[in-house]
């Protein structure tokens, strides 16, 4: 993990994704000139950009390192150990770019003496989680295909499902059955995907539920209390936790 962490926080991709994020912050902060507009603007970037660049620097990652992991297994180290390793050091390098790109502009313009910290704090665990997530993700793809091209298709395809379709397919549902109660269905959609789940926890914390429309009053009656916060981190942790279980169980069984 030290050695995969430090060779990607040097490389140029994470300082390029550094440097985006810390330029993206200080140009929203200039023109809007609000906190908690900014991170309004900034959630609807974080919630579909970071499973983006996870996904893709995941499977990458997997590919172009798959020499050196297979030399590494050569060795006498464990494949969990291995595999592991390269997943959280390519996961903290990736958040922590993220976490230090926002959190560097915002803090120069005052977030920590603002309202809109706790909103703030959220927005970047959220965006830390859902890089475990999908990099967790793309992992699987590589470990399931040894085609590259076939890997990098299905990654893509995973993140856009998740991203756009599975959105289209939701509000379908909800137009088609609106003349039935479906506030539990609302509810558990949501909960499949984290890409809604973090979305919906940002919304929420930000008071601007209006914003979820018909089933705002129902995401509002679960997630807005304590409980539901604390069952939504534990669903994100899940979702993270799952992939990365499955990675050390596809990595013990396939014959590399």
């Amino acid at each position: 993990m030290k050695y995969s962490f430090f060779d990607l926080i040097r490389s140029r991709w994470s300082l390029v994704y550094f440097g985006f994020y810390f330029l993206l912050g200080m140009t929203l902060l200039f023109l809007n000139n609000d906190v908690s507009k900014a991170i309004i603007t900034m959630m609807n970037i974080i919630v579909v950009l970071t499973p983006l660049i996870g996904t893709i620097f995941g499977v990458m990652y997997y590919y172009n390192s798959k020499e050196f992991t297979e030399l590494l297994m050569a060795q006498p180290l464990k494949r969990s150990t291995i595999f592991l390793g390269q997943y959280f050091g390519l996961a903290l390098s990736l958040a922590g770019s993220l976490v230090l790109g926002l959190g560097i502009p915002f803090a120069i313009y005052g977030v920590v003496g603002s309202t809109a910290l706790v909103s703030f704090m959220l927005l970047l665990a959220v965006g830390a989680l859902l890089t475990f997530i999908f990099v967790a993700l793309a992992y699987n793809i590589g470990l399931a295909n040894d085609n590259k091209i076939k890997g990098f298709g299905l990654a893509i395809l995973m993140w856009l499902f998740l991203a756009v379709i599975y959105d289209g397919m939701f509000l379908i549902s909800l137009v088609m059955f609106d003349d039935y109660p479906i506030d539990k269905f609302s509810l558990i959609a949501s909960m499949l995907n984290p890409i809604d789940l973090s979305r919906i926890l940002i919304i929420l914390e930000l008071d601007i539920s209006v914003l979820l429309g018909y089933t705002g009053a129902v995401f509002q009656k679960f997630f807005g209390t304590s409980l539901g916060m604390i069952a939504s981190f534990g669903l994100l942790f899940t979702w993270a936790a799952v992939p990365i279980g499955l990675i050390v169980r596809q990595a013990n069984r396939k014959d590399f």
